[in-house]
Order: C-alpha cells, then structure tokens, then sequence
C-alpha cells in the first residue's frame, strides 16, 4: 500500500481500533479508565482527514463514523460500570 496521507489516516483508525479493544477488555476486567489521552489521539486525526482532499476525506468518513460508534459504546459502558470518563 501506498503511503498517503489518507491512508495515514486509515492506519491511525485501525490503530485506534485495536486502542479501544484493549480498553474494552480492562474495563471489563473492571479497571477504571481515563480517556483524555484518546480524545487527543481523535482530535489529531480529525484534524488530519479534515486536511484531506475533499473526496479523500470523505473517503475515510466511514472508518471515522465505525471508530466514533466504537468510542461512543465504550464511554456508554463506563457510565453504566461507574468508571471515571
């Protein structure tokens, strides 16, 4: 694969992915979790799929909006498990 920005912003997706995934497990292990560092991590690849192409960009809106439902069910069960957001 090519690197491009565009797919620089897929791999950081795929990265974050994996990220959460291991959140998912410590917090059912029942470890408290601090997502301040990921929300950074979010922003900083927004940032970057908004500098894209418009086309590019809009390309990468599905791998944004799996990674935002992935994001908005891990904050759902720490509310409901009582770990800090």
């Amino acid at each position: 694969m090519t690197s491009t920005p565009q797919n620089a912003v897929l791999a950081a997706v795929d990265e974050l992915h994996g990220v959460l995934s291991l959140a998912e497990a410590l917090l059912q292990g029942g470890r408290d979790l601090d997502l301040q560092g990921l929300e950074r991590e979010v922003g900083t690849l927004c940032d970057a799929a908004l500098a894209l192409p418009r086309e590019e960009g809009r390309a990468t809106r599905p791998a944004l909006a799996g990674l935002l439902a992935q994001v908005n069910g891990l904050r759902s069960r720490m509310s409901r498990a009582g770990s800090g957001a």
